[in-house]
């Protein structure tokens, strides 16, 4: 069984930087994609972006050039370093495990969920 715990999250000033990290725990988390998503309350969650088993990237087009999903095998944890960071990047942001590596953007694909951390972005 994967478990997935996120931490890294907080508050940031517009501009600044912060970097989420996933640890991965059951398996190894090359074995399987991981997405990051992002949900405010009363909201739809929405994807973030993915990095797949093969190592490739993708992301939605309100977060390219300014965030980054990166992977440590040896760690066994995914990261998504956020950088020029916006008050509409405030959120929870939870990443997610997809073993079949097909979900992509489809948040009902993934089988394994963390439980999320917040990150504030100020203005």
């Amino acid at each position: 069984q994967v478990q997935l715990v996120e931490s890294g999250g907080g508050s940031a000033q517009a501009g600044g930087s912060l970097r989420l990290s996933c640890a991965a725990s059951g398996r190894t988390v090359s074995s399987y994609a991981v997405g990051w998503f992002r949900q405010l309350p009363g909201k739809e969650r929405e994807y973030v972006g993915v990095i797949t088993r093969s190592g490739g990237t993708y992301y939605v087009d309100s977060v390219k050039g300014r965030f980054t999903i990166s992977r440590d095998n040896a760690k066994n944890t995914v990261y998504l370093q956020m950088n020029s960071l916006k008050p509409e990047d405030t959120a929870v942001y939870f990443c997610a495990g997809d073993s079949r590596d097909l979900a992509g953007a489809r948040g009902s694909g993934y089988e394994y969920w963390g439980q999320g951390t917040q990150v504030t972005v100020s203005s």
